[in-house]
C-alpha cells in the first residue's frame, strides 16, 4: 500500500548575498546526516512557517511589489507570516538578525523571545522574494517554500558572527557563486543559485518571479506575473 503524501507546510527560505569580496557570496550550512528532510545537503537558512509568525510586529514591510507576487496562488494574508519566518529562521539557523532597533509591545512568542532579546524588531523592508518552490509528492516532508534575497549590508552587527545560531545547520560559511555547485546541493538550490547569480547585481526586485510547483499530476515551472508557464512540464 503506497504511504499518503505528507502534507505540503508554508515555508521560507533567505538567501543572503554578500558582495564585498572578488566575487558575491551567498550564506549556507549543511543539514544533518539524520535529517528526515534533505539529510546532509547544503542549503540555504529557512524552514516552516510557525503561527505566530502572522502577529510579530514588523519594523518594515515588505517592498510593494513582493508582497503582490506572494499573493498570487495563495491566500493574500500570508505575505507577513512568510517574511517573519524568513527573519526567524535565519536568526535560528545562523544568528544573523535583519531588524530594526526597537521595544516589543505585548507578549513575545517563544519562538521569538532570544531574538527580541536583541532590542530589535523583525524588518522586512529589504527582503525580496525571488523564487517559490513547492516540494515534489513522494518526499517525506513536503514545503510550499518562498525564497526571499537580501543584501549582506541589511545584517545587523557582524555577519561572520555565527555564535548565536542552533545547531541545526552545520558548516555555515560564505560560498563564492561561482563555486557553489562543487557542494552537495538540492536540485531546486542549483537551480535558485542560477537566478541569484542572474540578479546579484540587480538591488530592485524581480517583477515576475520563478514558481516551481509540482503536484499529483505534473510539475510546472510557471511565473507568478500573469505571463503564463515559462514550460509546461518538468519530467
Amino acid at each position: 500500500m503506497t504511504p499518503p503524501d505528507a502534507p505540503i507546510r508554508n515555508a521560507a527560505t533567505v538567501i543572503v548575498l554578500r558582495k564585498d569580496g572578488p566575487a558575491p557570496s551567498v550564506l549556507m550550512g549543511q543539514r544533518g546526516a539524520s535529517a528526515a528532510f534533505m539529510p546532509s545537503k547544503f542549503v540555504f537558512p529557512g524552514g516552516a512557517v510557525d503561527p505566530d509568525d502572522a502577529t510579530v510586529p514588523l519594523a518594515g514591510a515588505l517592498p510593494d511589489i513582493c508582497a503582490q507576487r506572494l499573493c498570487e496562488d495563495c491566500a493574500p494574508d500570508l505575505g507577513h507570516a512568510l517574511a517573519a519566518a524568513a527573519i526567524r529562521e535565519l536568526w535560528e539557523e545562523a544568528g544573523l538578525i535583519i531588524g530594526r532597533s526597537g521595544t516589543w509591545t505585548g507578549a513575545v512568542p517563544p519562538d521569538w523571545a532570544s531574538f527580541a532579546a536583541r532590542g530589535h524588531l523583525p524588518d522586512a523592508g529589504a527582503l525580496q522574494f525571488v523564487f517559490r518552490a513547492i516540494t515534489p509528492p513522494g518526499r517525506p516532508r513536503r514545503f510550499d517554500a518562498r525564497f526571499f534575497l537580501i543584501d549582506a549590508d541589511h545584517i545587523v552587527g557582524d555577519p561572520d558572527d555565527f555564535s548565536a545560531a542552533t545547531d541545526e545547520l552545520s558548516h555555515l560559511q560564505w560560498v563564492p557563486l561561482p563555486e557553489a555547485r562543487r557542494f552537495d546541493l538540492p536540485f531546486i538550490t542549483e537551480v535558485v543559485l542560477a537566478e541569484v547569480a542572474a540578479r546579484a547585481h540587480d538591488p530592485a526586485p524581480p517583477a515576475s518571479v520563478p514558481f516551481f510547483r509540482n503536484d499529483d499530476e505534473e510539475s510546472l515551472f510557471l511565473r507568478l506575473s500573469g505571463r503564463g508557464p515559462l514550460q509546461s512540464r518538468m519530467p
